[in-house]
């Protein structure tokens, strides 16, 4: 065979006959069938003159009157040439007395298995490295650590669904799509992911979204969008973050991670975006109620079933408008005075996303952003009389208030408060 340093090319072709014929017969008629049929400058001849092709290997095998063999032509011409030389072949339709077929398997790039061999040892080589000589700059330290942290991923339950080491024993998991945003997460730190892999979520996951904390992290496209959709429909997560849009979560660098999942949005506020039924609304809500609080009254749902829809209403009772307090002229004024507070906080915090607890005699406590509003309100210590914010009153917030003590609720929109304790006033500040 041709020196393998000069070949780039094997052509490789399968042969039938239809009798008996040997090596000599198969090499005659290649030589002699196609002489002349694709011009001079690729007559096989003139090209193993001049080493542009190799020796031909033949193998035949004669079996009850059939011959079936293999035929191999190395080659070191361009890609096109050797095309149009293995496509010659093919016009070949008689051997010796028989009549015969050639057909071509596979043109093999040599180079190819080449350069696996190169990367192969490359990676060798550098693992070697890696393991005997000391780093010598940070940016080789921060490769070292990157790849530590790969390792660190594991699997969990029988499908083994993969995720980072912290997800068990964490009592918050990011939910993202696949092994690679796993494994992008580990790098820059984050060991608490595990992946849905695609719209078809796992029961594992589900079961694992009903104990812990969960903000859904997917790609900035519509697959993230309906990943997120199905989560909606199967498991209880409580907060959402989207990538940068056009963007995938094993993209990210660790700077664009850390901004998406800060601006993570608490699930309710986009039921309405992703269309979630009521239904499926009432059972998240008492899904995220339970895990925030751990508390064992009940649940909105069963408020709700206390309720009698509209329908099951008399007649008289959709038709007669409930009584109308008589307020004190004192008392009036003073509700005034509030509305005209709340009015002036929330025309200062319009389209800011930001949120003003207030004491007693309507003095700023603190501001804080609507995203941190609910941790905020948890860790407040009884000083809160009032909280106006440019979000949406959502049955979350509500619930925390009301443990809190807190009067007054004052939001730019009114959201799904099925349960609404008497303790609580709520205004959006369209009725303001």
């Amino acid at each position: 065979m041709q020196n393998s340093d000069t070949t780039k090319y094997i052509i490789h072709a399968r042969i039938k006959a239809d009798g008996v014929i040997e090596r000599p017969d198969v090499i005659g008629a290649i030589f002699g069938q196609t002489e002349g049929l694709i011009g001079a400058d690729l007559d096989l001849r003139e090209l193993q003159k001049s080493g542009r092709i190799g020796r031909l290997e033949v193998n035949i095998k004669s079996n009850m009157g059939k011959s079936v063999g293999t035929i191999e032509i190395p080659s070191s011409l361009d890609k096109v040439e050797t095309a149009v030389l293995a496509s010659s072949l093919e016009t070949i339709d008689r051997i010796g007395p028989c009549i015969s077929n050639i057909n071509i398997a596979k043109i093999e790039d040599v180079r190819s298995s080449k350069r696996k061999k190169v990367i192969e040892r490359a990676k060798q080589i550098l693992s070697e490295m890696f393991d005997e000589m000391l780093p010598e700059s940070q940016e080789i330290t921060d490769e070292v650590r990157q790849s530590l942290r790969i390792e660190e991923i594991t699997t969990y339950g029988k499908e083994s669904i993969p995720m980072g080491p912290n997800v068990v024993d964490s009592d918050a998991i990011i939910v993202v799509e696949g092994r690679a945003d796993v494994l992008n997460l580990l790098r820059y730190g984050i060991k608490n992911a595990i992946a849905v892999g695609g719209t078809n979520v796992p029961q594992p996951v589900m079961d694992l979204c009903k104990k812990k904390t969960v903000t859904a992290f997917t790609d900035g496209d519509r697959g993230g969008e309906l990943i997120i959709k199905e989560l909606l429909q199967v498991a209880d997560i409580d907060y959402i973050a989207r990538a940068p849009d056009g963007k995938g979560v094993e993209e990210l660098v660790q700077k664009e991670i850390l901004k998406s999942l800060r601006q993570k949005i608490p699930v309710e506020q986009a039921f309405d975006y992703y269309q979630v039924s009521k239904k499926r609304r009432v059972a998240i809500m008492d899904a995220t109620r339970k895990k925030a609080t751990g508390r064992s009254e009940p649940l909105v749902s069963e408020y709700v079933e206390m309720v009698p829809a509209k329908e099951e209403l008399t007649e008289f009772e959709q038709t007669v408008e409930p009584e109308k307090s008589v307020e004190e002229p004192g008392e009036a004024v003073e509700k005034e005075g509030k509305k005209n507070v709340f009015h002036d906080h929330m025309a200062q915090l319009s389209g800011t996303l930001s949120a003003r607890l207030l004491d007693r005699s309507n003095n700023v406590i603190s501001e804080v952003p609507v995203r941190d509003l609910a941790s905020a309100l948890k860790e407040a210590n009884g000083d809160i009389a009032s909280v106006v914010f440019d979000g949406v009153i959502t049955q979350r917030i509500v619930d925390i208030a009301s443990e809190k003590g807190i009067t007054n609720l004052i939001g730019a929109k009114m959201g799904n408060v099925v349960k609404a304790p008497a303790s609580i006033h709520m205004e959006a500040s369209g009725s303001l």
